[in-house]
């Protein structure tokens, strides 16, 4: 928990990862390092110098590094892991689930460990994914429409075989999809994370919260147009959240907007850690205020605002208890039903 000035935020992660991208895990050494010096990339260019950690250290961490940066100084209440499997690139796989499931295991009060699909592995990859939602009692999943798998760059959440996994998260109680919508991560294709087809998975699958991850960026527009029209889309800030730090007045666009089209009952903060630290963009974000002359046009950021981003919402979709004394404002909906307007 975070507390500033008198004020208490409750803080969920909702993006983060156990990863190995070390060399002794490399299936394809090409790919499995420019995969990770992409991210390193990211790193290095949006994160204080302070936070800056050596490539090494950043191919392969430790469950004691991960535990201290979360829990210990970083505000983090509790982690959402999002698995990103990648095993045509790394030998046991990048992120599983059965790697972050150690963690949860062992530490079950930290963690909310979700699940993944593939709708490439067709039938008998539905029994596999079916067979691991019911090991792990997984209430999410993470999506990368962009993965490589064999000859196939990517794939579409308008995919028939898409559409049956998804059916099969209803059936299993699955409402949480995080769907990775952001910004190449070379080699893949830019195409492969064009956020379009989420407009056609929310209208088909209503009883779904798809949380955008990324929030679409570079398509934050096309992101924003679909999320105003569709009220089970979500907006995910990892990646967006690091340009607090470089870009302050690109961050303040971007959660402008998001406040301008959604509402702060459906944006939820991020750190992706590792590819940074919770703890500076707590600290910043909760200092963050849009600058004046922009505040014309995107208004201003409330502590209350500031506590639904930072947890409360994360906390709603995943029925999380919040500690009493943080203050629980009132979801936008549940104001304007109170107080509806005058008929005309």
């Amino acid at each position: 928990m975070y507390e500033k000035d008198g004020e208490k935020y409750f803080v969920v992660e909702s993006h983060t990862h156990f990863w190995d991208a070390s060399p002794e895990n490399y299936r394809n050494e090409e790919y499995g390092y420019g995969w990770i010096d992409c991210f390193y990339g990211y790193h290095s260019a949006l994160s204080p110098e302070e936070y800056l950690w050596p490539l090494e250290k950043f191919q392969k961490y430790s469950e004691e590094d991960m535990m201290h940066d979360l829990f210990e100084i970083g505000y983090v209440d509790k982690g959402i892991f999002q698995p990103t499997y990648l095993k045509d690139f790394y030998i046991n796989g990048f992120n599983t689930v059965e790697q972050n499931a150690v963690l949860k295991e062992k530490y079950p009060d930290k963690f909310i460990l979700n699940g993944r699909f593939d709708p490439r592995d067709g039938p008998d990859g539905l029994i596999e994914f079916e067979d691991q939602v019911k090991r792990y009692d997984i209430k999410g999943i993470k999506l990368y429409t962009a993965e490589w798998k064999g000859s196939s760059k990517g794939w579409s959440l308008k995919d028939d075989w898409a559409k049956r996994y998804l059916e099969k998260c209803e059936e299993l109680g699955i409402t949480n999809i995080h769907v990775h919508k952001g910004p190449t991560i070379w080699p893949f294709n830019r195409d492969a994370f064009d956020v379009a087809d989420v407009d056609d998975a929310a209208t088909s699958f209503p009883n779904l919260n798809f949380i955008v991850e990324h929030v679409g960026l570079p398509r934050l527009e096309d992101f924003c147009w679909i999320a105003v029209q569709e009220a089970n889309v979500y907006a995910g800030l990892s990646v967006a959240m690091a340009f607090i730090h470089t870009r302050p007045r690109y961050f303040a666009q971007i959660i402008g907007e998001l406040l301008y089209w959604l509402d702060e009952d459906r944006i939820l903060f991020g750190a992706d850690y590792p590819l940074w630290h919770p703890k500076w963009l707590v600290e910043q974000f909760v200092d963050f205020q849009i600058p004046e002359d922009m505040q014309g046009e995107y208004g201003t950021l409330t502590p209350d605002m500031k506590r639904k981003i930072l947890g409360l919402n994360a906390a709603q979709l995943y029925d999380v208890e919040v500690p009493s004394e943080v203050p629980q404002p009132a979801a936008v909906g549940a104001a304007e039903e109170a107080y509806p307007e005058e008929p005309y």
